[in-house]
């Protein structure tokens, strides 16, 4: 009969479980974070399937998330869909954008982000087109916090807006849109560069000689804003960083880090204490496209380098799926966090510090 031992790792942040005769390492979450919040953002979805969340704190205490839905993702009925937190509670979801057309032919939409600007601006970016390949950026913009919106503009060629998460605005005031391209050949990420609050983009390539493929970048600061530090998904097995020292006009190679990445996206976040966090599925790629993809946990890092995993957020079925988290900070200093909850449902779960 097998028999079942732990063995603290000090320093290490973990344990070794025996079960067995079986050997395995299980991250322990720092006690310092709890989850305050969770639950699934509707009840009767008006679609199959949805994907792809993106939130902001558009008022204090007032949470906006969009998402894409439909019959599946890639389906020509697949629209943009919105809810909103108010008081505590969520809305029914309504419908943010649909009806692009390629050739007089239904084209499915994709990957909304919210972004709001220091301007007060409020903009919904998301892809129209057929594929990720093909797909174009389009976007919309709100001066009253979301509840109306501008005419949907396509974005100039050769900008795709955010490709899955949201922009940052430096101290200048220059717009940071992390974005990337995918082909049959390769992965590249670039960054989309505004100095007039969204008006006009100047696009910024990231080491696109390099071996690694990347896509959907997310940014982070360090040092007040003085370094920039980019992390992406990729197909190597591991979470991709770069680091830049001129604001994000230029960029250092690729390079891999010691987080793990079943080829699915992530999100990262820098508190106001300076403090990182990203949002991953601590997993590498299997067989299938979605393995790797039923555990979703936190981690944080002070130096961008060394992480430490500080919340499990899901630990479940290994045929499930959730993915494509997004993380923000508001107002009141809390981290919220939503991300596809087996294609069911999107998910919202609030952080606190406990310190």
């Amino acid at each position: 009969m097998g028999h079942d031992y732990f063995f603290p790792l000090n320093g290490n942040n973990g344990v070794f479980f025996i079960k067995s005769n079986s050997i395995e390492f299980t991250r322990i979450p720092k006690p310092d974070w709890k989850k305050e919040r969770e639950e699934l953002i509707f009840k009767d979805a008006p679609f199959k399937q949805c994907h792809a969340s993106t939130l902001v704190e558009t008022t204090p205490g007032v949470i906006m998330v969009a998402w894409f839905g439909g019959s599946y993702e890639g389906s020509k009925d697949v629209k943009i869909w919105m809810s909103r937190l108010e008081k505590g509670k969520w809305l029914a979801p309504w419908v943010a954008a649909e009806g692009e057309m390629k050739d007089t032919v239904a084209v499915p939409l994709w990957n909304p982000v919210l972004f709001k600007s220091n301007s007060g601006k409020l903009f919904l970016f998301y892809k129209a087109g057929p594929n990720p390949r093909e797909w174009w950026g389009m976007m919309k913009t709100s001066d009253d916090n979301g509840r109306s919106w501008s005419a949907t503009s396509r974005l100039p060629d050769g900008i795709l807006g955010p490709i899955k998460n949201k922009p940052v605005q430096l101290k200048d005031g220059s717009i940071l849109s992390p974005s990337s391209t995918e082909t049959n050949e390769k992965w590249q990420a670039h960054i989309e560069r505004s100095t007039d609050d969204g008006t006009n983009w100047e696009l910024i390539p990231v080491d696109h000689g390099s071996a690694l493929d990347v896509i959907q970048p997310s940014i982070l600061f360090y040092e007040g804003g003085k370094r920039l530090q980019m992390l992406c998904r990729s197909k190597q097995r591991t979470v991709v960083e770069s680091w830049s020292a001129d604001n994000g006009k230029s960029w250092s190679a690729l390079s891999k880090t010691s987080l793990l990445n079943p080829n699915s996206g992530t999100d990262a976040l820098t508190l106001k204490n300076g403090t990182q966090l990203i949002v991953y599925n601590p997993d590498v790629p299997g067989k299938d496209w979605f393995n790797g993809r039923f555990k979703l946990n936190v981690a944080m890092s002070r130096d961008g380098k060394t992480w430490t995993d500080i919340a499990i957020l899901e630990n479940g079925d290994a045929k499930k799926e959730y993915s494509y988290p997004a993380i923000i900070q508001t107002k009141d200093g809390k981290v919220h966090i939503t991300y596809t909850f087996d294609r069911k449902n999107i998910k919202h779960v609030v952080l606190s510090n406990t310190k």
